[in-house]
């Protein structure tokens, strides 16, 4: 790649950056413009989830509060979400280039999809009465499959976890949206941790690449952050979306 390429994808690091701080849905900018440069499609995925890993450390870490008292929660649940994600690294290297190509438009369309109805899931998922009350019993052994299936597909590609997960969460478990959305952080990123290390020692990670789109998203966070308040989440999400199945349209017609 030449330094056009790396200014592009840096560029975009920090859209991601700053639109996972404010809305989510940064793969969905990042993974394409890794493509748009002619990186072949399973190292433009390897090399994203080693790129954007820091950005789900650094929410987990900022909820930490929340997850106090739900030691038992990550207990059942992290071997689940560790084990999902190797499972889905080691599919998407197994599938191969061809395969992976094939899926591109679906993924990304279906992220897309899942990014769009967010918000609809959410007030679905939690009632008012819900929010308002303390958890009131746990059932964590009956997450341990959904969260491993949702690992599974958060290590083959990644965008569009989160909603899964905490879709998942709010159905089988009874507590804040807050608290869960804590605990679907730190699923989030022992699935990514996991894929990511795989990918890692597997070779096919891009790492001039890597390291351009790390700074490019820690960069965006930290705008991210600071347009809090500034500008409104939904018209960032939309405005992924649309991207999104722009995107997914291209690859379409592109077969």
């Amino acid at each position: 790649m030449d330094w056009l390429a790396y200014f592009s994808i840096a560029l975009a690091a920090v859209a991601a950056g700053a639109v996972n701080a404010l809305a989510g849905g940064g793969t969905l900018i990042t993974f394409p413009a890794l493509m748009a440069v002619g990186v072949p499609a399973v190292v433009a995925n390897v090399t994203n989830t080693v790129a954007l890993l820091p950005g789900y450390l650094g929410g987990t870490w900022a909820q930490r509060a929340d997850l106090q008292g739900q030691s038992q929660r990550l207990r059942t649940l992290l071997p689940a979400a560790l084990l999902g994600g190797l499972v889905g690294g080691l599919l998407l290297l197994l599938s191969g280039e061809r395969l992976f190509r094939a899926l591109v438009p679906y993924l990304i369309l279906f992220a897309s999809l899942l990014l769009a109805v967010q918000d609809e899931i959410r007030k679905r998922v939690f009632s008012p009465s819900r929010e308002a009350d303390p958890p009131a019993r746990s059932r964590e052994a009956l997450a341990i499959f959904p969260v491993f299936l949702a690992a599974i597909y958060g290590g083959y590609f990644g965008a569009g976890l989160s909603v899964i997960l905490l879709a998942v969460l709010g159905l089988v478990l009874e507590d804040t949206l807050t608290r869960l959305n804590a605990l679907k952080q730190g699923l989030s990123l022992a699935t990514n941790l996991t894929a990511a290390l795989y990918f890692v020692f597997s070779g096919r990670v891009l790492w001039p690449a890597a390291l351009v789109m790390a700074g490019g998203a820690l960069l965006g966070g930290m705008l991210g952050g600071f347009l809090a308040g500034r500008v409104k989440p939904i018209v960032l999400r939309w405005l992924v979306v649309t991207i999104g199945i722009i995107v997914a349209i291209i690859y379409f017609v592109r077969g």
